[in-house]
């Protein structure tokens, strides 16, 4: 079951979900509208290895915006940090950026009940495009989950994602037993 607008409203005020910022106008039928973060990243080999650390260079996206080129792949990340104690976080783009040809995630789109950061997101395009420091980049979507957790993420012992961050975050698959 998805949550509506009214029940999102309810998990925030019970503190089952977190956003910060909260901005009540991006809070839609059924979603919350979230931003891109003045930060991205890119690897810096051409040459990525799932067994090894991929180190990326950060860098903020300037004023006058930022244009993104077809065949690399941008790390982001959102301007909201969240937080989800009993429900499952989907991230999606919306269908605006959709329509400019921006991808925002390339797998990772569900979240985990106790998850509790900023959402890196895995920029691809189609075309040159600009994008723009706070533009609407993704709406979360809640579903709730039936039955009792016994492992949130957030309490997890090998949980790679739990340092909070306004930076996008790197693959940790490297620290993946394979």
């Amino acid at each position: 079951m998805i949550l509506s607008d009214k029940k999102i409203l309810e998990a925030i005020e019970d503190g089952q979900i977190v956003i910060e910022p909260f901005d009540r106008s991006c809070l839609g039928t059924n979603s919350y509208d979230v931003h891109l973060g003045k930060h991205l990243a890119l690897y810096r080999d051409q040459i990525l290895d799932a067994k090894k650390h991929n180190e990326v260079e950060h860098f903020e996206i300037p004023e006058e915006g930022y244009v993104l080129e077809p065949g690399t792949l941008y790390l982001g990340v959102t301007e909201e940090y969240t937080e989800t104690h009993n429900s499952v976080p989907f991230l999606e783009g919306k269908s605006s950026v959709g329509r400019l040809g921006i991808d925002i995630h390339a797998t990772a789109g569900k979240g985990d009940v106790g998850f509790c950061n900023t959402w890196t997101l895995e920029i691809s395009v189609t075309q040159k495009v600009r994008v723009y420091a706070g533009m609407p980049i993704g709406q979360l979507i809640y579903f709730m989950v039936e039955g009792d957790i016994e492992n949130y993420y957030n309490k997890k012992k090998n949980a790679k994602y739990n340092t909070r961050t306004i930076l996008p975050v790197e693959s940790m698959m490297w620290k993946n037993k394979f």
